[in-house]
């Protein structure tokens, strides 16, 4: 089965540099719609036979770009939620090394175990994340129509789609300043034989 990863296309806040986290539901700009299109039209040919989303609006639009090439629904987890981010929610990033530096230097040395201010950590965020996951590769194995051949479209955020690769590839947490993920950026894991491959990241060549 191919599990293709979706960042969802840009938002206002995105343009401006604002933390974006779990309890920002804020929708695409025109921009972010054009990349849903687009990404959509690039992906008709996958076999997709499940598309799931994060229950964010930006995310959902995505979704429903690509359910618009497929016969089948758009289906909401709330597992893939973006990353509680608390007191960063909002701010600028330009300030953010202003205010929270000192708490950050520590974030970083903490391995995604450290929970940001009011917020969660990245440890929560994969545990609840790769349940969807699990759960989709479940279907692969008691299903029929869930085989090596077909695809599942997973669209979600920046932080989700981060830790449900480095949890596929048994990668430690803090790998995950070593990637970045751009808005509309389509990963795609395979998993077959019993092995997972990332056999593509970040590709935004549509």
């Amino acid at each position: 089965m191919k599990l293709i990863l979706v960042r969802h296309g840009e938002t206002y806040w995105n343009k401006d540099h604002r933390i974006q986290g779990g309890d920002s539901d804020i929708e695409l700009n025109d921009t972010g719609l054009e990349q849903a299109r687009k990404l959509a039209a690039f992906l008709e040919n996958e076999p997709i036979i499940a598309i799931r989303s994060s229950p964010m609006q930006r995310a959902i639009a995505t979704a429903e770009a690509i359910a618009s090439y497929h016969q089948v629904p758009v289906e909401v987890d709330q597992g893939l939620k973006e990353l509680k981010v608390g007191d960063l929610e909002g701010m600028s990033l330009s300030n953010l090394g202003i205010t929270f530096s000192q708490f950050l230097i520590k974030w970083w040395k903490e391995r995604g175990t450290m929970k940001l201010p009011n917020g969660e950590s990245l440890a929560e965020l994969q545990q609840r994340a790769w349940k969807a996951v699990e759960g989709l590769l479940k279907r692969q194995k008691t299903s029929p129509e869930h085989n090596t051949e077909t695809a599942v479209a997973v669209v979600s955020h920046y932080f989700v789609t981060l830790v449900i690769i480095l949890k596929a590839l048994d990668l430690p947490l803090d790998y995950f300043n070593k990637f970045t993920v751009s808005p509309g950026g389509i990963s795609i894991l395979e998993f077959r034989d019993g092995r997972t491959r990332l056999v593509a990241f970040n590709d935004t060549s549509y």
